[in-house]
């Protein structure tokens, strides 16, 4: 009898001490009264220009979701509300590490929303793999990404060498007077710009093309002179860039002051913010930029983003569509898994399906993976007006005049 009673309070003394933290688990998860989602963002440096717009985008996906109450988590049996917390990366990938470790320790977020651009965003997944965060991606290089085999991020953008076809694609459709006959590669000195570059050398061999000049573009340089004016000396008519804003403005004021003339100008990163052509003003005209999203696609809740945004800045946009449509993604991976556990929300990403979203269908791989196609829009009068995909009834690519008949 005394060794029965001896079991019972061993039983007690292990069960009792279990149940007691299994229901302070239990109150802690009923206490909890919102998801933390954090952000580094590039506030500050030099994509600053569209960092600023990613966090516009991302805190219109918030409140859209708050004003709805929430998001279901079948965990708690009940609507959580969303809470947006970011972090300046300073558009440096050493300072996104810095952003992410504050995020996660500090403000104790659940999940994760990524910042941009292809370097940052690899550190950023490389801290999200270390804590076991999950990293919803967008305007990363695949091919950057990819061989790392990240199992705690996923993401969607297009190729790069999906990205550099399109300018060749363009020139198929115009007449032969018009399609560039020495056209140049000036492609930023990064890891980014390579990638970028191999794809168009390719490219431009399989569509019949030779590049009058192609060397590298330095990075942050005041003086663009020296290769503006071996360009003119080459007697290049087209170009291709891929570079920061801050300096595909500094190149665009120096071929101006230099003359050099071109009838084609297409560039990607640096062209598309809407601060290139408030920097430039007319300049801008006729420049092609690459994009992620446009005001004319025909899927839901497009009209009514670029509305909002274009009253609040009286600026036009083709990137706030793939941040927006990021967070879409990860809000209704939350409501899929019903819970805001970075595994659980993952695994619906993976190999997920999600339709409606303002960039359209996007179908995710087994790795994490979504593809979508690169647009190229014509900058005019303040307002990117899509060419690519052509659309019926829409915008119809004019060639760059010289300078001076402008």
């Amino acid at each position: 009898m005394k060794g029965k009673t001896q079991l019972k309070w061993l039983a007690l003394a292990i069960v009792v001490p279990a149940l007691c933290l299994m229901l302070a688990g239990t109150t802690r998860a009923a206490e909890k009264k919102e998801i933390i989602i954090g952000a580094p963002l590039s506030l500050t440096g030099m994509f600053a220009m569209t960092g600023l717009e990613q966090r516009w985008a991302y805190e219109q996906a918030f409140a859209e979701v708050n004003k709805k109450g929430g998001i279901l988590i079948k965990e708690t049996g009940k609507k959580m509300p969303l809470k947006l917390v970011v972090a300046d990366d300073e558009s440096e990938p050493a300072k996104v590490a810095a952003a992410m470790e504050k995020l996660i320790k500090m403000d104790k977020v659940d999940l994760m929303l990524s910042t941009m651009s292809g370097p940052l965003n690899v550190a950023g997944a490389t801290v999200a793999e270390k804590y076991q965060k999950f990293y919803m991606m967008t305007t990363c290089w695949p091919f950057l990404w990819e061989p790392l085999k990240f199992k705690w991020s996923a993401l969607f953008f297009f190729t790069a060498d999906g990205g550099a076809e399109v300018p060749f694609k363009i020139w198929a459709t115009l007449p032969e007077k018009d399609r560039p006959k020495k056209p140049a590669l000036v492609m930023e000195d990064s890891l980014d710009g390579k990638g970028f570059g191999d794809g168009f050398k390719a490219h431009a061999k399989k569509y019949g093309y030779t590049f009058a000049v192609d060397e590298p573009w330095a990075i942050g340089a005041k003086d663009y002179s020296a290769q503006v004016l071996k360009m003119k000396a080459a007697k290049v008519d087209a170009m291709l860039l891929f570079g920061s804003p801050s300096d595909s403005v500094t190149l665009v004021r120096q071929m101006k002051e230099n003359g050099l003339n071109l009838s084609y100008m297409h560039g990607w990163k640096g062209t598309w913010a809407s601060e290139f052509y408030e920097a430039l003003g007319k300049d801008a005209n006729y420049i092609i930029c690459d994009g992620f999203w446009s005001e004319d696609f025909p899927y839901p809740g497009v009209k009514e983003l670029a509305k909002k945004y274009n009253e609040k800045y009286k600026k036009h946009s083709v990137s706030i569509g793939a941040f927006y449509a990021n967070a879409q993604i990860l809000f209704a991976a939350i409501e899929r898994a019903g819970s805001y556990d970075s595994a659980k929300v993952r695994d619906q990403v993976f190999n997920g399906t999600f339709k409606g979203t303002v960039m359209g269908d996007l179908v995710f791989k087994s790795n994490g993976l979504a593809l979508f196609e690169s647009t190229a829009s014509q900058w005019w009068d303040a307002k990117q007006m899509l060419i690519y995909p052509s659309m019926k009834g829409g915008w119809k690519l004019k060639m760059m005049p010289p300078w001076g008949q402008r």
